[in-house]
C-alpha cells in the first residue's frame, strides 16, 4: 500500500458489461522484450482535420473474459463478453486499460468505421495503475492508423478536454466535451497510487481505455468514474503512461516504487511542544515505520521535512508546480534510484539525511492475485488454495454470503484478523480450504471446513501452500491430522493411504482434470525424484 493517510477516495472501475464483474487484477506474460521505438505523431493528411486524426487512432476493444472461481479453483467462471476502448501508440501497439483485458482469453480490436475485427494479444500490463499494451496479429493495420501524439506536460485546470471512446448505448465512436477540474496524486487501488486527472466530461462504461485529448494531443487515458456522482471521470495522465512504457521497454513490468510507512500530519498544535520542535520546522510525522528493524532508516516520531530537494508541508504535501500541490509520495517515482529515495528528517531536534528503501509492492500475508489464477491442490476430498484478497472479498458479496464475515470474525479467523498484515516471515501465506468437501465416505461425520485456514498438518506449522504440499508429499505416518487456525471447529483425521487412493477416484467423479495447479503438481511429483 502506498503512504497511509486517514481518508480514502472510492472510485468505480468501468467495465463495459451489463453485469458487474469481480474486481480482480491480471499480470500478463511478456513474450519478448519490448523495444522502445521512437514516437511518431499522427499528422493530418490533406483534407483531414485534427479531430479525424484522433478518431482514426481510437479503437474499440472486444474481450472474452474467463474469471477465476475462487471457491472452485480447479475451474473458471463462464465466459463473459466485455468491450472497452484503446488508442494507437508508437511501436505498432494499442494502449488500453488493464481492466478491459483482465483475464481475457480472446481479445479483438476494431477501428472506427471499420467492418472487421483484428485479433490481438495482451503483451504487457500494469494492474495497479490500470494500463495494458496490446499487439495486433495483423500489423498492416498501423499503415493507415498512426499513433496519437501525447502531451509532454500536464494540462492546466479548466483546460478544455475531449473524451473519445465506445461507451454502451451505441456502436459508433462517442466524443464528449468537458474541462480539467482537478489533478492529484491519489490511490488507484489498495496498493498503488499515481497522478490522476479529474474531468467533468461524461465517461461511461465502455469509455475505459479511450484517450482524453486537449488541443491535438492526448493528455491521458480514461479509466474510471466516481460512484454516485454525475460527470466526474478520471483519466490516467501521460506522465503515468510514460513511466509504464519506460518500465516495460525491457520486456518486464517492475512496478511503481512506493514507501509503506504510516504517516501523521503535524497540524495539531500540541505536537510541537511534545516533540520540542521549533516553529520553523515543517513536515510530516512518521507514525509507524514500515520496519521495526534497528537498521531501518526511519524511526517513530521522525519528521520528514524534505524528499530529495523538495520541501514537505505539515500535511505531507509538496509543491509540484505553480498550481499543483500533491502528496509527497509523488516524488518517489521521479527521484527513486536503485530502490532508494533521499529524505531529510528531524529526529530529536537534529536534522538527519537518510536513504529510504522503496519497493513496488507491499508484502501482504493475504495478497492480491494481480490477474493470475489461484494455485490449488486436491488431497482426497479436500481442496487447498492460497488465501487471496479476492477470495476474502468474494465472501462479502451476494446475499447468500452475507453471513460469512460475521462467522469468520466470531471464530477469530486469520482471514479477518490478519487482513492487511505483513508476512511474519519470508514466504508466509495463509492456506485455506477453498471449497466444501467433495462427497466421499472419508468425510462422514465431519463438518464443512470451507474457508478455514490450515494451522498444522501432523503437528507441523504450515507456512504456505507450497509447504503444505511438501508436508503431505513427505508424510510417512499412518494418519494425516489437520488442525485449523480458529476458535472452535474440529481436528480432521484421515487414514493417509486411503486419502492417496481416494484422490484419483474423487477427481474422476467430480470432473476435475488435474489434482493441482501446475506449480503445485511440480512440487508433488518431485517426490518420485527423491
Amino acid at each position: 500500500m502506498q503512504t497511509h493517510f486517514r481518508h480514502r477516495t472510492v472510485i468505480t472501475v468501468l467495465l463495459a458489461v451489463s453485469a458487474a464483474a469481480p474486481h480482480f487484477d491480471m499480470r500478463a506474460a511478456e513474450a519478448e522484450p519490448l523495444a522502445k521505438p521512437k514516437a511518431t505523431a499522427a499528422v493530418p493528411a490533406a483534407g483531414e482535420t485534427k479531430s479525424s486524426v484522433v478518431e482514426n487512432s481510437v479503437v474499440k476493444v472486444f474481450s472474452t473474459m474467463r474469471y477465476p472461481d475462487f471457491y472452485k479453483p480447479w475451474t473458471k467462471q463462464a465466459p463473459r463478453e466485455a468491450t472497452g476502448s484503446g488508442v494507437v501508440i508508437e511501436g505498432k501497439r494499442i494502449l488500453s486499460n488493464f481492466h478491459v483485458v483482465r483475464y481475457a482469453s480472446q481479445v479483438q480490436v476494431q477501428a472506427n468505421q471499420a467492418g472487421d475485427k483484428i485479433s490481438a494479444t495482451v503483451e504487457a500490463v500494469a494492474p495497479g495503475i490500470d494500463l495494458a499494451v496490446l499487439k495486433l496479429d495483423d500489423e498492416t493495420f498501423f499503415d493507415s492508423h498512426p499513433p496519437l501524439a501525447r502531451a509532454k506536460v500536464l494540462p492546466e485546470i479548466k483546460d478544455a478536454v475531449m473524451a473519445y471512446g465506445y461507451p454502451e448505448g451505441g456502436t459508433s465512436l462517442s466524443i464528449t466535451r468537458g474541462i480539467v477540474s482537478r489533478i492529484e496524486f491519489a490511490s488507484y487501488n489498495a496498493s498503488v497510487s499515481g497522478l490522476r486527472i479529474q474531468i467533468d466530461a461524461a465517461i461511461n462504461p465502455g469509455n475505459s481505455g479511450g484517450p482524453a485529448v486537449a488541443g491535438d494531443k492526448m493528455i491521458g487515458l480514461a479509466f474510471s468514474t466516481y460512484g454516485g456522482a454525475d460527470n466526474i471521470g478520471y483519466i490516467i495522465p501521460c506522465e503515468e503512461i510514460e513511466l509504464f512504457l519506460e518500465d516495460i521497454a525491457d520486456g518486464h513490468y517492475g512496478g511503481k516504487p512506493a514507501m509503506f510507512d504510516e504517516l501523521q500530519t503535524l497540524e495539531t498544535p500540541v505536537l510541537r511542544p511534545f516533540l520540542k520542535l521549533d516553529k520553523s520546522v515543517e513536515g510530516i510525522i512518521v507514525h509507524q515505520p514500515f520496519s521495526a528493524d534497528a537498521t531501518y532508516p526511519l524511526k517513530e516520531w521522525d519528521i520528514i521535512t524534505r524528499i530529495g530537494d523538495v520541501r514537505v508541508d505539515n500535511q505531507g504535501m509538496i509543491k509540484a508546480g505553480s498550481n499543483l500541490r500533491v502528496r509527497l509520495a509523488y516524488m518517489i517515482q521521479k527521484i527513486a534510484k536503485n530502490g532508494k529515495v533521499p529524505l531529510t528528517v528531524v529526529r530529536g531536534g537534529k536534522e538527519v539525511q537518510v536513504e529510504l528503501p522503496v519497493a513496488p509492492e507491499r508484502p501482504m500475508v493475504i495478497a492480491g492475485l494481480e490477474g493470475t489464477y489461484p494455485s490449488y491442490f486436491v488431497y482426497g476430498p479436500l481442496v487447498f488454495s492460497t488465501a487471496s484478497s479476492e477470495f476474502v472479498a468474494g465472501l462479502t458479496r451476494g446475499d447468500r454470503r452475507s453471513g460469512w464475515m460475521n462467522a469468520l470474525s466470531s471464530m477469530g479467523s486469520p482471514l479477518v484478523t490478519r487482513m492487511g498484515d505483513k508476512p511474519a516471515f519470508k514466504g508466509e501465506a495463509l492456506v485455506v480450504v477453498s471449497s466444501p468437501f467433495f462427497p466421499h465416505r472419508l468425510v462422514k461425520g465431519y463438518s464443512n471446513p470451507a474457508t478455514q485456514v490450515v494451522k498444522t498438518i501432523n503437528g507441523i506449522a504450515i507456512k504456505n501452500l507450497e509447504h503444505l504440499v511438501q508436508v503431505l508429499r513427505d508424510a510417512k505416518e499412518e494418519f494425516i491430522t489437520i488442525d485449523f487456525d480458529q476458535r472452535g471447529g474440529e481436528t480432521l483425521v484421515f487414514p493417509r493411504a486411503e486419502m492417496l487412493t481416494a484422490t484419483d477416484e474423487i477427481l474422476t467423479d467430480n470432473g476435475v482434470r488435474s489434482q493441482g495447479s501446475p506449480d503445485m503438481l511440480a512440487i508433488w511429483n518431485a517426490k518420485a525424484a527423491k
